[in-house]
């Protein structure tokens, strides 16, 4: 999904004295060496199981890109043979119109790619299907009728939460047009209206698939919940409120040890809930108020970040209450996202200040900074697509369509700078040698022919 970048009311004036005393915590925490906290990673984390993983799609999924962020649920994929180069013409295999709008990000299972769009300001929206052969248009299925969002950023719209397929259903949200459930060949199976969602520029968080249930988290002025649905029927399963006002992420679901959890990344904190009952499990304090960014997995830790301050927090999950004392493994303050999610590639993670165009290299262990280093002419809010990793390469796509091709490691390289020449909020998915990126016009296949 489009990441939304916000301008919004909740702003650092509003709230000057907390704002900067908890910028101050942030920068203290990050200075502070703890050693003890940084030896719960254990003493080789690279080789060390810790019981704690992100739940990646397993079977035929695991062929494809299925969901938001892809078969890893982290940006990663483990296949090889993928271009580092390409331009407007340059390894572009096909090239075909979207039409509407839309900032959703693609999602592919077998010959059939999958976005979302909308026509006429979110009166009409819908799920579009493409060949993935060939970028030939199969078919269009519309959501019902209803009410229309009338809240949306200019870099926002209705239709900005990437879908999510299990091969036998395509799954997408429309905010107060409801969740809804397309068969393969586009024909409505269940829609299931969710009341009228009150989130100011609109919603942008995607649906989760978990098992045999989508789990979706909508923050919003009143009535915030996180809710599971039938994959089969889109009945209720479980809904519990929250007390949150603003965010547009999306959940995660980790496996620790012999229970698994939905990780929130959401405002002033990072909160678990048990997938089969809602059920709130533990909470860790530190996240600011906008919360965009979709949390990543590894060594034993959940990484999060929020806000256009950051910080990015290293938090142990398995926890019980209020686990902000004694979970949390380390906080940083520098190079966190905005809008991109981080990445976590081998042992550093990536993430890109979309707020400055710089690109920062964390040890993914200690926090430690490895390096920093500019992505391109500095703007404000030049990123909203989140970063991918192939190959031994990061790739951070900005907002203009240029893809800035990093070595992974310890040391700031740039390979390459790539060029289409179109806007692209939009995450790019990758299946079998080619990326799947879609612009604010098209739909493009990049790589072999």
């Amino acid at each position: 999904m489009m990441k939304m970048r916000m301008t919004g009311r909740k702003s650092c004036a509003t709230t000057p004295l907390r704002w900067h005393r908890a910028s101050a915590l942030y920068a203290a925490l990050a200075l502070v060496s703890i050693p003890d906290r940084v030896g719960l990673a254990g003493q080789n984390p690279v080789q060390q199981d810790t019981g704690v993983r992100m739940i990646a799609v397993e079977g035929e999924a695991a062929q494809y890109w299925s969901r938001w962020r892809g078969p890893s649920g982290q940006g990663l994929t483990a296949a090889t043979g993928y271009p580092d180069t390409w331009s407007a013409t340059q390894n572009v295999a096909w090239k075909v119109p979207v039409a509407g709008r839309g900032n959703s990000s693609p999602i592919v299972w077998a010959d059939r790619i999958f976005v979302t769009t909308a026509y006429d300001g979110g009166r009409r929206v819908s799920v579009l299907a493409f060949r993935r052969s060939d970028g030939g248009r199969l078919w269009e299925g519309f959501a019902p009728t209803g009410r229309t969002d009338n809240y949306s950023h200019y870099k926002n719209g209705q239709a900005s939460a990437t879908p999510a397929t299990d091969g036998q259903r395509v799954y997408a949200y429309f905010g107060s047009r409801g969740l809804v459930a397309f068969d393969m060949n586009g024909k409505l199976v269940w829609h299931r209206d969710l009341g009228e969602i009150d989130a100011y520029h609109g919603t942008a968080g995607s649906p989760l698939l978990y098992k045999d249930r989508l789990i979706l988290y909508q923050d919003q002025g009143r009535g915030s919940f996180i809710g599971a649905f039938d994959t089969r029927t889109g009945q209720p399963l479980w809904r519990t409120n929250r007390d949150a006002s603003v965010g547009w992420g999306t959940p995660i679901a980790i496996r620790v040890a012999d229970h698994d959890e939905i990780i929130v990344s959401g405002e002033t904190k990072v909160q678990a809930y048990d997938p089969d009952t809602g059920r709130e499990l533990w909470r860790c304090g530190g996240n600011m108020w906008e919360v965009i960014p979709t949390p990543v997995v590894g060594y034993g830790m959940v990484f999060c970040s929020s806000g256009r301050a950051g910080p990015t927090l290293a938090i142990r999950p398995g926890g019980k209450g209020d686990v902000t004392r004694s979970n949390l493994v380390w906080s940083s303050p520098r190079g966190s996202p905005f809008v991109p999610s981080p990445i976590l590639y081998g042992e550093y993670i990536y993430m890109v200040n979309d707020m400055a165009s710089i690109v920062t290299c964390l040890e993914a262990t200690t926090g430690r900074t490895m390096w920093q280093g500019r992505l391109g002419v500095a703007q404000r809010e030049g990123f909203s697509a989140s970063p991918v990793a192939v190959d031994g390469k990061v790739f951070f796509t900005n907002d203009d369509g240029e893809t800035f091709v990093l070595r992974a490691g310890p040391k700031f390289e740039i390979v390459n700078v790539n060029r289409i020449g179109e806007s692209t909020l939009a995450s790019p998915a990758l299946v079998d040698g080619r990326w799947y990126i879609r612009t604010d016009r098209n739909l493009m296949a990049i790589g072999k022919q």
